[in-house]
């Protein structure tokens, strides 16, 4: 037979946890909304400019997890216009128009600094 005894609580882990939880301030998040909007302002192919400054984003909290959303509003005849360029469309005519990736490079550095930012603050703690 095998038996396990345990010793003490987690109130310091519970302790941490909520500390860090507490670090990611709104402000931030919005910080790092605008950026995300301006490098997908500036990476957007550009005709009209109408895709390029139909960016935006959305900061949603709930069940204790917080996102960002980026958006573009530019919508022509029910067909996303952001969506179409970064994966290309067929014609009319039948033939087709290769996509062009240029949402991941531009909102990857925005991710990345997310992280390293809230990885600095949760190890300050």
């Amino acid at each position: 037979m095998i038996t396990f005894r345990q010793k003490g609580d987690f109130s310091k882990l519970t302790r941490y946890l909520e500390k860090a939880k507490s670090v990611v301030k709104l402000s931030d998040l919005d910080k790092y909304g605008k950026e995300g909007v301006a490098a997908l302002a500036s990476a957007t192919p550009v005709d009209t400019g109408l895709t390029a400054n139909s960016w935006s984003y959305e900061i949603k909290h709930g069940n204790g997890t917080v996102s960002i959303s980026f958006k573009n509003s530019n919508i022509q005849n029910g067909v996303p216009i952001a969506i179409i360029l970064q994966y290309g469309h067929g014609t009319r005519n039948g033939g087709w128009v290769q996509g062009r990736d240029y949402i991941n490079p531009a909102i990857q550095p925005i991710f990345d600094k997310i992280a390293n930012d809230a990885w600095r603050e949760v190890t300050k703690l």
